[in-house]
C-alpha cells in the first residue's frame, strides 16, 4: 500500500469516506473487526461460539441503512458473510480543494469518537445553572471500572442533576441506551420532567397498568421491560415479586438509578422494597443511588446499601469503619457549609426585618375571641354512666393574662361559652370572632402586629 498524495479519499460511494476495504475469505472475525453481510456493514462488537459450530456475532450497523442498529448474526447462517481486510485499503487521491473532503471526515471521525477519560465531555452543557461541585460525582463515578456510587448529599445541592450529569457522560460514552429509574410515586413526574427539560433524556413513566398494556401488545414469551430502553416505574409498582420477579430476573439495564435510596435499605425486615434493589442491583454494571439521610443510625442498614453498590464493600454490616470503603469510591457526601464559597449567591445568609403594624378593632376582636377557644383535651376514664368526661386545656399564650377563676362558670362574663367535644360549630366560631371578649384592664393592650421576612 502506498500514499502517492499527502491526504487521500476512498474510491468507495459513501461520499466523504477516507477509506474502503476490500472483503476477504471467510475468516473468524474478532471484535472490532469490519463485516459485509447482507450487503451493509457493521462493526463486530462481540464473537460467541454458538451451539452449532459457527459464531454468534453481536453487531452495531456502519452503513447508512443500518447505521447505530444492533444486530445478531450466526456465521452458519451467513454464507456471504465477508471480514474487511484493513490491510487491503485502497488509497487515491483527494482533488477537492485544500483538502476540504478528507479533512471533513476526519472531523466527522473524531466527533464520533467514544469518551475514555474521566473527564466530563457533555454534562456541562445542560441546561442548568452549573456549579462546579455537581461534576464532581460523575468525575468520581467516571475513574471506577464499574459506576457504581452513592451520592447523598444535602437536600438542596441537585442530587438529580448530578445524577442526570452523569447519566449524560455515559450515554456519550455508549454505555446509556438503555436506562430504568426507579424513584417513590410521588417524585415520579419531577424527576421524568428534570431529565427531559435539562439533559433532553426521555424517560417513559410506567405504572402496572402500562406495564400490562405493554404485554397486551406484545408475545407471551417476550419480556416488557424490553419494550421501552428508557423508563422510570414506582419503587412499589415492581416490588411485587410474584407478578415481575422473573421478567426483572431476565433484563439487564446500562444503567439503573434509585432515587431516595434510604427506603430500599436492608432493616432486618426483609422488606419488598430491600428485596427489589438487591435483585437490581445484579442486573446493571451502572448503580446510582440518591439519598439526602442514607444512614439511619443503623450500622447495617447502611451497610447494605454499600454492599448494592459493591458486594465486598463491607465485610461485617454490624462492625465497620468509614476507612473500609473510602478508597472505593462509592459514596460522596457534601453539605452546604462544605459548598458555601461556589454558591455564595444561591445560599444568602437569611436577613430578619422586624417590622410593626397597628391592628384594627377587627382584628383585636379576632385575636381576643381565639384566645378564649377552649382546645378539647384527651379523654379521661368513663364516668358511673358510662359517658367520658372530656378535659379541656384553654390556649392563653400571654402569661400576664389571668386565668378565669375556678368559680367561673362558662357562659359568666369574661369567660366563653363551653365548646362541644367535636369543635367549635362554624356559626359559633363566627359569632365570637364578630363580639370579641371584654379586655381585661389589668392585660396589656395588643397594639402591634410583626411581619417577620
Amino acid at each position: 500500500m502506498s500514499i502517492r498524495s499527502p491526504a487521500m479519499r476512498s474510491e468507495t460511494p459513501d461520499f466523504g469516506a477516507l477509506s474502503a476495504m476490500t472483503p476477504t475469505a471467510h475468516t473468524v472475525p474478532a471484535p472490532g473487526a469490519r463485516v459485509l453481510i447482507r450487503d451493509a456493514e457493521w462493526v463486530v462488537r462481540r464473537a460467541d461460539l454458538a451451539p452449532d459450530g459457527g459464531y454468534r456475532l453481536v453487531c452495531d450497523g456502519v452503513s447508512e441503512l443500518v447505521r447505530e442498529r444492533e444486530a445478531v448474526f450466526l456465521t452458519t447462517l451467513e454464507p456471504d458473510l465477508r471480514v474487511l481486510d484493513p490491510a487491503e485499503t485502497r488509497l487515491v487521491p483527494d482533488p477537492s480543494p485544500g483538502f476540504a473532503d478528507s479533512r471533513l471526515w476526519m472531523e466527522s471521525q473524531l466527533r464520533e469518537a467514544v469518551p475514555s477519560d474521566e473527564r466530563i465531555h457533555v454534562g456541562h452543557g445542560a441546561a442548568m445553572d452549573l456549579v462546579p461541585y455537581q461534576l464532581d460525582p460523575a468525575r468520581q463515578a467516571l475513574r471506577q471500572p464499574r459506576q457504581r456510587i452513592l451520592i447523598a448529599d444535602a437536600v438542596g445541592l441537585g442530587k438529580t442533576l448530578e445524577a442526570g450529569i452523569l447519566v449524560s457522560e455515559l450515554i456519550a460514552r455508549g454505555r446509556g441506551r438503555r436506562i430504568l429509574v426507579l424513584a417513590v410515586k410521588s417524585m415520579l413526574t419531577q424527576f421524568q420532567k428534570e431529565f427531559w427539560n435539562r439533559f433532553t433524556i426521555p424517560l417513559t413513566r410506567l405504572d402496572s397498568i402500562g406495564i400490562q398494556r405493554v404485554r397486551s401488545r406484545i408475545p407471551t414469551s417476550h419480556n416488557p421491560f424490553y419494550y421501552y430502553d428508557k423508563a422510570i416505574i414506582s419503587i412499589d409498582t415492581l416490588k411485587q415479586d410474584a407478578e415481575y420477579r422473573t421478567y426483572l430476573e431476565q433484563a439487564y439495564w446500562d444503567v439503573i438509578v434509585i432515587d431516595e435510596a434510604h427506603n430500599v435499605a436492608d432493616r432486618g425486615t426483609g422488606s419488598l422494597r430491600s428485596r427489589l434493589a438487591r435483585l437490581l442491583a445484579r442486573r446493571s454494571d451502572t448503580l446510582v443511588m440518591l439519598s439526602a439521610t442514607p444512614h439511619d443510625g443503623r450500622a447495617r442498614s447502611f451497610a447494605s446499601l454499600m454492599n448494592m453498590l459493591d458486594a465486598t464493600a463491607i465485610a461485617d454490616p454490624d462492625d465497620f469503619s468509614p476507612e473500609d470503603f473510602r478508597d472505593k469510591g462509592l459514596v460522596i457526601r457534601r453539605f452546604k457549609k462544605d459548598v458555601q464559597a461556589q454558591v455564595r449567591e444561591t445560599f444568602r445568609d437569611r436577613e430578619i426585618i422586624r417590622r410593626r403594624f397597628p391592628a384594627s378593632p377587627q382584628e383585636e376582636a379576632a385575636f381576643e375571641a381565639l384566645l378564649a377557644v377552649e382546645v378539647a383535651g384527651t379523654v379521661t376514664a368513663a364516668d358511673g354512666n358510662g359517658a367520658s368526661p372530656m378535659h379541656t386545656a384553654s390556649v392563653h399564650p400571654n402569661p400576664a393574662e389571668p386565668e378565669p377563676s375556678a368559680g367561673c362558670e362558662p357562659g359568666s362574663a369574661g369567660v366563653p361559652p363551653a365548646l362541644p367535644s367535636g369543635g367549635p360549630p362554624a356559626a359559633d366560631l363566627r359569632s365570637a370572632l364578630a363580639a370579641g371578649r371584654p379586655r381585661s384592664q389589668d392585660a396589656p393592650r395588643r397594639r402591634d402586629l410583626f411581619l417577620v421576612t
